[in-house]
């Protein structure tokens, strides 16, 4: 059907649609027209481009020159649970001027996002939110996040609070290279989504803000088609996982060619008669030395390398 013969009423059902979600592009839209009435012959995609240009619904998008590509352990999400991304999406301020941080969980594979919401960005801000995301979906079987806190520290191993709990979870702890945020890019692209329907502007207060992200996280799962998934919405395709949220956790153990030691509130331990510091982030968990042919003693927590001691 060419744009310029289109039966009014199918014109008017794409404006309207498009009004509707003014950040759909042709394909979103097209796909959603197609599940409601699927006897009718709907134009293509490029065809209802033009019919978007035309009516002023629609600007030429400016493409990047490079685009650098996923990194592996995102491309091997082939299921989902297998990976899952966190990351806080750049703060910024309400119209009361309230900051506002939003923290947000996906599931790599199929899109679905299983957290989005404002909170501290510190731990305790933070922990409450993944536990009930645990508690909702299950354990991923490896988490990705960057370097900065409260995800990693600088500290051993770049471990932090939350990470231990997740080691001692079973979770793998799977972090982007420092300054490398197009390795989370699909993470990423959701933040450009966030951003375009629930900040720009930003809701009067924090509430109204929430109830924004709320709405699009029902609609982005649910609804919203998405191209890499063959123009179904997340929610088709995911699954909980069949890993359910422990009662309580079981303390690490080590074999026998370890000594254990615990760590202090201060995060050191006591190594033949001398206090060695190991982590903060430690605090009241047993680690293990085992002996090199070297003669040092790599320090472990569960199978992560913390370092050595001489």
């Amino acid at each position: 059907v060419h744009g310029r013969a289109m039966a009014e009423e199918v014109r008017d059902a794409v404006i309207a649609l498009r009004r509707s979600h003014p950040h759909w592009g042709p394909k979103k839209l097209r796909a959603i027209l197609e599940a409601r009435a699927p006897k009718q012959r709907w134009p293509a995609a490029s065809t209802l481009g033009d019919l978007l240009r035309r009516s002023g619904l629609s600007q030429p998008r400016r493409r990047p020159r490079y685009v650098v590509p996923l990194s592996q352990p995102l491309a091997a999400a082939h299921a989902p649970n297998a990976v899952w991304t966190a990351d806080f999406k750049g703060w910024f301020r309400t119209a009361d001027g309230t900051r506002c941080d939003p923290l947000t969980i996906v599931d790599a594979c199929t899109r679905f996002v299983c957290c989005c919401r404002i909170v501290s960005p510190h731990e305790a801000g933070v922990r409450p939110w993944f536990d009930r995301t645990f508690r909702t979906y299950g354990l991923p079987r490896a988490l990705r996040t960057d370097n900065g806190p409260p995800f990693a520290t600088m500290g051993a191993g770049q471990l932090s609070a939350l990470a231990v709990w997740w080691l001692k979870l079973g979770i793998q702890v799977d972090r982007i290279a420092p300054g490398h945020p197009e390795q989370n890019g699909r993470h990423e692209r959701f933040h450009l989504t966030l951003q375009q329907e629930t900040a720009l502007p930003p809701a009067p207060t924090p509430q109204r803000q929430q109830a924004r992200f709320d709405r699009l996280r029902r609609e982005f799962n649910a609804v919203r088609p998405h191209e890499a998934l063959g123009q179904v919405p997340p929610a088709r395709l995911y699954t909980a996982s069949p890993r359910p949220y422990p009662p309580r956790l079981e303390e690490p153990s080590y074999d026998a060619s370890h000594q254990v030691r615990r760590v202090r509130d201060n995060g050191e331990i006591k190594w033949r008669g001398e206090l060695v510091f190991v982590s903060a982030a430690l605090r009241h968990e047993p680690v293990g030395l085992a002996g090199t042919e070297r003669g040092d003693w790599l320090v472990r927590f569960m199978h992560l390398e913390l370092g050595r001691i001489d």
